[in-house]
């Protein structure tokens, strides 16, 4: 039996990443009311970090002298496959996860309803719901970050498809002559591969800043290192980067030429620091590759919901068991 709510607006969203997760307390006017961010610590297990769920959804209530039978829903967005129909993280590789029904055990623990999707699906709906997706039927999600994830909404529904994995578009094939780990976007597109394709070209550019940023250390590049160097017009960096962006906007293209859709938003870590500058090359590479000529009319925007995204787009999930969602408006 679930509990009663006396606050039937107030639901709460997750962010659970292998790092850190982000849990919010969301109102009707889809204001987050209360949060905490908190380190994921999945090296501890399964058990632990559900158990560190539990009391961040404790905490993030009390912070508002709420309690979790105030609750009407929960909703997460995990980073890993998901098999939707019966809320199980099949497989989460950085959380170091298989077979974990964490649907299921989170609604006995907590006596609410809670719905368990993936993390770029989250983040997607979130923006369609009230981000740079408002106005829309349909659009493509694509997140630029550790790795390159997607997602679709079809007439203003997360579209799963039959196998419950659609929008992967970082694992689209791109080099199918190249070496099996190096075939697909996101090892080119992706924060890692951008840091791979530098470190393998390090000796190629002796001159490089990234060089002086990192005391001729390749392994200390990271995201910082990476954008200051692309913001100095770095030759190294902006090589990389430039092809990251390119390789996006062909494979963007090759979505909206196969699926005719007038939106596409772009979030991720990658993506909100390396701003218009790289969404910029995405587009110019989009408008070259797409087909016909007039589906370059279609949108690409940049994330408004930024790191919110998937908190909201959890939230708003979970208040998609009770109601009908319609896209906010501004």
């Amino acid at each position: 039996m679930t509990a009663q709510s006396t606050h039937p607006s107030l639901v709460l969203g997750i962010d659970l990443g292998a790092t850190n997760m982000q849990l919010g307390v969301v109102d009707a006017n889809n204001a987050i009311v209360s949060r905490l961010a908190q380190r994921t610590e999945s090296s501890r297990g399964s058990d632990q970090v559900i158990a560190k769920i539990i009391d961040g959804i404790k905490s993030v209530c009390e912070a508002e002298n709420l309690s979790i039978s105030d609750l009407k829903a929960v909703g997460i967005a995990a980073a890993g496959a998901i098999d939707i129909p019966r809320g199980i993280i099949l497989q989460a590789p950085n959380l170091q996860w298989t077979d974990i029904p964490l649907r299921d055990r989170l609604s006995e623990e907590l006596k609410l309803p809670v719905v368990l999707d993936n993390d770029v699906n989250g983040a997607v709906w979130g923006e369609f719901c009230a981000g740079a997706g408002r106005g829309s039927s349909s659009l493509l999600g694509v997140w630029v970050g550790t790795g390159v994830g997607g997602g679709l909404v079809f007439n203003q529904q997360l579209y799963h498809g039959p196998l419950f994995t659609a929008g992967e578009i970082g694992h689209t094939v791109i080099f199918p002559d190249e070496d099996d780990h190096l075939q697909i976007l996101e090892q080119w597109s992706s924060r890692t591969g951008m840091r791979r394709n530098v470190q393998e070209q390090w000796a190629d550019y002796p001159d490089s800043l990234l060089k002086k940023i990192t005391n001729d250390q390749p392994e200390n590049i990271g995201t910082d290192e990476l954008v200051s160097a692309y913001q100095q017009n770095d030759p190294l960096a902006c090589k990389v980067i430039n092809q990251a962006a390119d390789l996006l906007g062909t494979a963007i293209a090759n979505c909206i030429t196969l699926l005719a859709l007038d939106r596409v938003v772009i979030g991720g870590g990658m993506t909100e620091v390396l701003g218009e500058p790289f969404m910029q090359r995405i587009r110019a590479s989009f408008a070259q590759s797409v087909f016909p000529a007039r589906a370059r009319s279609c949108q690409l925007l940049p994330t408004e919901l930024a790191a919110d995204a998937g908190l909201l787009g959890a939230a708003f999930l979970a208040r998609g068991l009770f109601e009908v969602l319609p896209q906010i408006t501004p």
